[in-house]
């Protein structure tokens, strides 16, 4: 069930959030962030923040905001996270589908990621899949915790016509 987050999930979801920040492979924040800033920067700065819940249990979460203000405001930017255990069960892509209906809601026609970690293999065929394009590359941009400087990609959609 993919449901609006609540202080107490994100709570329990913490350690995967802080996991997967200290593992510096798919997300460039800060590896020794605090729970309170974790939770401002995923649950209270964006416009909207989900989890997935099997069983009482958070498997995982994304949020969504504007990409940009003013004329660039139509595209959404999302993040998400799905817990060790719950990968490769079809958690991301339902997170995924679940937000481009957000999207659509809210009145954006495009969807953007401003940074996927090249290495990141699985997201970045999954993204594919659901129809986003690699538009761009950014050489080493991403200070990868074993491979060192990494590529990361701007991967885009067009929303509007699939509402």
């Amino acid at each position: 069930m993919i449901k609006p987050i609540t202080r107490s999930e994100f709570e329990s979801f913490w350690p995967v959030f802080s996991r997967v920040i200290q593992a510096q492979e798919t997300y460039a924040f800060a590896p020794d962030m605090a729970l309170e800033q974790a939770y401002e920067l995923w649950c209270e700065l964006p416009l909207r923040t989900f989890v997935y819940v099997e069983q009482g249990e958070v498997l995982g979460s994304y949020y969504i905001k504007a990409n940009a203000a003013g004329p660039g405001s139509h595209v959404c930017n999302c993040g998400y996270m799905v817990s060790e255990q719950a990968r490769g069960k079809g958690i991301a892509q339902a997170l995924c589908e679940h937000s481009r209906q957000q999207a659509l809601a809210l009145g954006f026609k495009a969807m953007q990621f401003n940074s996927v970690v090249s290495t990141n293999e699985v997201a970045v065929r999954l993204w594919q899949k659901l129809g986003f394009d690699i538009v761009g590359r950014v050489p080493g941009a991403y200070r990868h915790a074993r491979l060192g400087y990494v590529d990361t990609f701007v991967m885009y959609k067009w929303l509007a016509d699939e509402g």
